[in-house]
């Protein structure tokens, strides 16, 4: 998620599925009351109504019929689909045929031996002592209709991963403040450290959700391994993320739009900078009025494709023109002269402005809060690391090669983003005007999906859930969502036009949010969920029939328990987590004090006409 304009993090961006997802957020299908007969949900063994909030299903429920899915899964077929189905087809290759079985003439023995089941997995099959429901429903055919639902393969995952995170439009500026080398090991260091995260939340997953109990996104794992508030805090600051990234995108725009304007060398029209943003702001609040994202997931492949086409461009003209001077002397106080690089720490930059570059890497590796939606779409949920690996290399060597070319052609101009730093000379201006054009189409469709699934993910878990507003399917909802929308978009405008340095609010958003979800959240969560599961002991027992567990103790004495089994796993999570809230604090506090510091030594002002990007 390095660039503003990428759609990483909402759910919904390059699937159809995942755009069904985040559509019922805040609709009464999101907490389904136990209804099996309208509404193909897995029993609600505890009776309490939804089991997303249902605080009577223990651990242990979870933890049993997780275990229960994933041995049923691993019969699951994938090579006849995704990378493996690619791979038969250049090789020739044909999976293997599974011929129908021949009509038995008389019965077959079953022996302890061997045991031969006509279906696909064995553990999906009916069983004699299968209890139904009052429809005459079996356990079985619920999980089916679970699986079916359920299509992604790992080879999908990388496609998804990697389309959804890259868009390492700020990578260059990033590395400009950093050198060569301290820029190569930091997004080494955040990348192996996002990729450890990414595996600890792929664990919690697979140890969690079934077709029973199924999880659907990061609020979901909070709540199973820490309860309603753990819920509620992770769907606030998620919604709070998505916001600022509405904000970072009215921001950018604005400014593509008033250079766009501005026309070669300043001699076209003039914009109003602020009103360049607002322009940005009524399209999104007027194209927002849409609830549901079924239908745009085309768009979506349409603004990944864009901003391929974006880093393409900067990459090459770079090397053509020279830097945009003009915008790095108005946003950053550099006047003009030779480029200069470094392999080592630049000299002249402040502690802030090197933190700030640093929560510019920790913004580029900001899709943990997607993994888990995408792994509530897979056929086999433990095929996720493959996909996830190879995602994280691509990535990683994405961002290295695009922010050393950057870099080298422009040194200590790069600008961020880097496409804006292509200056509005005779020549130059074609290759502003394009990808400021694409970036402004693609950033509208990427705020379009922000600010829908932020405002649902915010009525969720603050306004329904702890207010107990209405449904947003309801009358009631629907009003209630037209007057919502506009307030959003201005309170996001107000933030962009306020604080008009890009650089400075993503390392903001970057330390307050992206660091939570991919850094500090996972292995707390990790600690947790091995807490309670090695606190569970062998003579205890559990009635997957009742869901009820009959544990031998409570409270301290069982998590101080649990905690000892994986002793220095759990040690060294933990700090790994203290460590990263201590970064956030240190990135909160140089964006904000660079964002001071900007102010006073530049000629940005808040709500100003001056556009920032010359």
């Amino acid at each position: 998620m390095a660039g503003v304009i990428s759609a990483a993090n909402i759910g919904g961006v390059a699937d159809p599925r995942l755009g069904d997802e985040a559509d019922i957020i805040g609709t009464k299908k999101e907490h389904p009351e136990v209804d099996f007969h309208h509404q193909i949900e897995p029993p609600n063994l505890n009776g309490a109504g939804s089991i997303y909030l249902d605080t009577s299903i223990t651990f242990e429920n979870y933890a049993y019929w997780a275990n229960r899915s994933r041995e049923a899964e691993k019969s699951i077929r994938t090579d006849n689909v995704g990378f493996a189905a690619l791979g038969n087809l250049l090789l020739d290759r044909k999976g293997k045929r599974e011929e129908p079985a021949a009509e038995p003439t008389e019965p077959v023995p079953i022996t302890d031996e061997k045991k031969e089941i006509d279906t696909k997995d064995a553990a999906d099959a009916p069983r004699a002592d299968e209890s139904t429901d009052k429809w005459g429903v079996t356990e079985t055919e619920w999980e089916q209709a679970q699986r079916a639902a359920r299509t992604a393969t790992w080879g999908s995952i990388f496609y998804l991963i990697t389309t959804d995170i890259l868009g390492p439009t700020n990578v260059p500026y990033a590395i400009s403040r950093m050198g060569y080398g301290p820029g190569f090991a930091l997004y080494t260091v955040f990348g192996l450290l996002a990729c450890y995260s990414g595996l600890q939340l792929w664990r919690i997953f697979t140890g969690l959700d079934s077709t029973r109990f199924p999880m659907r996104n990061y609020g979901d794992v909070a709540f199973r391994v820490f309860g309603p508030w753990a819920r509620i805090g992770v769907n606030i600051l998620q919604s709070f993320q998505f916001f600022l990234n509405v904000s970072l995108l009215i921001e950018s725009n604005g400014q593509g739009l008033a250079q766009m304007v501005a026309g070669v060398n300043n001699t076209g029209g003039f914009i109003c900078f602020m009103l360049a943003e607002a322009i940005f702001m009524i399209i999104g609040f007027v194209l927002g009025q849409i609830r549901t994202l079924q239908r745009l997931s085309w768009l979506a492949n349409l603004a990944i494709w864009g901003n391929v086409i974006v880093i393409i461009v900067t990459m090459v003209v770079v090397y053509i023109y020279p830097p945009n001077y003009s915008a790095v002397l108005e946003s950053y106080n550099i006047a003009e002269g030779p480029i200069e690089t470094s392999a080592g720490w630049p000299s002249g930059y402040s502690l802030e402005e090197k933190v700030t570059a640093m929560m510019n890497c920790v913004f580029a590796y900001g899709g943990a809060t997607l993994f888990n939606e995408l792994m509530a779409e897979m056929r086999r949920p433990m095929d996720f690391w493959k996909g996830f690996i190879i995602a994280e290399i691509f990535i990683y060597v994405c961002y290295l090669v695009n922010g050393m070319v950057v870099y080298a052609a422009q040194g200590q101009f790069v600008y961020n983003p880097a496409y804006e730093g292509i200056p509005n000379t005779p020549g130059a201006y074609r290759y502003q005007t394009l990808c400021n054009a694409l970036s402004f189409v693609t950033g509208a469709i990427a705020a379009l999906l922000y600010g829908n699934i932020g405002i649902k993910v915010f009525y969720s878990s603050v306004l329904h859930d702890v207010f107990h507003l209405p449904p947003l399917d309801t009358k009631i909802g629907k009003w209630l969502w037209v007057l919502l929308v506009p307030i959003y978009w201005v309170l996001a405008w107000v933030i962009a036009a306020a604080i008009p340095q890009i650089a400075n609010l993503t390392s903001f958003v970057g330390a307050a949010c992206i660091l939570q979800f991919s850094y500090t959240f996972p292995p707390l969560l990790l600690v947790g969920y091995h807490v309670q599961k090695d606190a569970m002991l062998p003579e205890e027992e559990f009635n997957p029939h009742t869901g009820l567990a009959q544990r031998v103790d409570y409270g301290m004495k069982r998590w101080i328990r649990g905690y000892k089994v994986k002793f220095w796993w759990n040690t060294f999570d933990l700090f790994y987590a203290l460590a990263a809230l201590s970064l956030a604090g240190l990135g909160i506090w140089a964006s904000v004090v660079s964002m001071n510091e900007t102010f006073k030594s530049t000629p940005l002002t808040p709500f100003s006409c001056t556009n920032p990007a010359g």
